[in-house]
C-alpha cells in the first residue's frame, strides 16, 4: 500500500507524519528541519539521489493551494519505490535519476497557512482568531477558503527582493495595502520566516534549477523581466509538451517579487512557477490524479534535463 495518498485536505500534522513514513520505509529519503514559521511549525526539506545536478522543488506557498503539496510527497515516494525496486519513473530508470541528480523537495512552504484553510487550525483558537481578524480588514474574500497569506497576513510569494517595490505599488494600488488573506506584501523583502528560510535553503543548495508549484490554470511561467536565462525557454517548452499546459507569460499584476522571480534574477539559471490543475482555489481532491499525471514529466525531466 503506497504511503502517499492524496485523499484528505494536507494539514501540516499530516504532513510531517506522511514524511517521517517516507523516511523510515525509504532509505533513498532523507528529511531536515530547514526554519520554523512565527507560530512555530517546522519547515521541512526531504532529499532524494546523490549526482551533481542539484534541483530545488517547493509547493504551497500559497495556503489554498495545499493540493501542489501532495505532488512532491507522491512524487518522493514513487521515485525511492523505483529507486528500491530497480524501476522507472515516467520511463527513466530510478537509479539513472538518483545519479544524475540530487532532488530537494519542500513539500509546504506555508503550513501555518495551509493549517487555516485545510482544518489544521480550529475555531475559537487563538491562531484562528488572529486570522479572522486580519480577514476582517477583507470582507470580500471568503474566509478560510479564500487565504492565501500566511498567518501573520503576509503573502510569502510577494516577499522576494526582484521588484518588490514595483509589486507593492501594484498590489497597494489594488487595496492590499495592510495584513490579510492575500497579496499583501509586508513591510520589507524576506521579512516573514517562511521566505527569508527558502532563500537561505535555496542558497545553501545552489541548484541548478528551481520549480515553484501553484494552481491554477494549467500554464508554466519561465521568465522574469529582461533577464535571458540560456536554456530556460527550451527545457520550459519540454516541460509544456510533457503536461500539456502552456508556456506563458506571467501576467503583470503577478510579474514581481516571486521566489522564482529572484532566483532567476539572483543566480540567472532556469526558474518556474508551475500553475497546476483547473479550477477556484482550493482546487477539488478529485483533480489530484490528474494533476500527478500530467506533472511527473516535468519532475523527472527538470531532474535529469533529458527532454522526453
Amino acid at each position: 500500500m503506497p504511503i502517499v495518498t492524496a485523499d484528505q485536505p494536507l494539514t501540516s500534522a499530516r504532513a510531517n507524519e506522511l514524511i517521517d513514513q517516507l523516511t523510515r520505509a525509504y532509505p533513498a529519503i532523507t528529511a531536515r528541519q530547514f526554519g520554523a514559521t512565527a507560530f512555530g511549525r517546522p519547515l521541512r526539506v526531504l532529499t532524494i539521489g546523490t549526482g551533481p545536478r542539484k534541483v530545488l522543488y517547493t509547493a504551497a506557498h500559497h495556503a489554498n493551494e495545499w493540493l501542489t503539496g501532495y505532488i512532491l510527497l507522491k512524487f518522493a515516494e514513487d521515485l525511492a519505490a523505483a529507486i528500491q525496486n530497480r524501476g522507472r519513473v515516467y520511463g527513466v530508470s530510478a537509479e539513472n535519476i538518483a545519479a544524475a541528480a540530487t532532488i530537494y523537495l519542500v513539500p509546504l512552504v506555508d503550513p501555518d497557512g495551509i493549517d487555516l484553510v485545510t482544518g489544521g487550525i480550529q475555531p475559537g483558537s487563538l491562531e484562528y482568531a488572529i486570522a479572522q481578524g486580519l480577514g476582517d480588514n477583507y470582507p470580500t474574500i471568503p474566509f478560510p477558503d479564500g487565504w492565501k497569506a500566511n498567518l501573520l497576513g503576509v503573502d510569502l510569494n510577494l516577499q522576494y527582493p526582484a521588484g518588490w517595490q514595483q509589486a507593492r505599488q501594484t498590489k497597494f494600488s489594488q487595496g492590499y495595502t495592510r495584513p490579510g488573506p492575500r497579496d499583501y506584501v509586508g513591510r520589507a523583502p524576506l521579512t516573514q520566516l517562511e521566505s527569508r528560510a527558502l532563500a537561505e535553503l535555496t542558497r545553501q543548495i545552489d541548484p541548478a534549477l528551481v520549480l515553484a508549484y501553484h494552481s491554477q490554470g494549467k500554464e508554466i511561467y519561465w521568465q522574469f523581466g529582461d533577464y535571458e536565462v540560456p536554456g530556460a525557454q527550451a527545457l520550459g517548452e519540454d516541460f509544456a509538451r510533457t503536461s500539456g499546459y502552456t508556456l506563458a507569460n506571467v501576467p503583470e499584476e503577478s510579474a514581481y517579487a516571486g521566489y522564482k522571480d529572484w532566483f532567476i534574477q539572483d543566480f540567472r539559471r532556469p526558474g518556474y512557477t508551475i500553475e497546476v490543475g483547473q479550477g477556484v482555489n482550493p482546487l477539488p481532491l478529485s483533480q489530484f490524479d490528474e494533476i500527478y499525471r500530467d506533472n511527473l514529466g516535468i519532475l523527472v525531466t527538470a531532474a535529469t534535463d533529458l527532454p522526453r
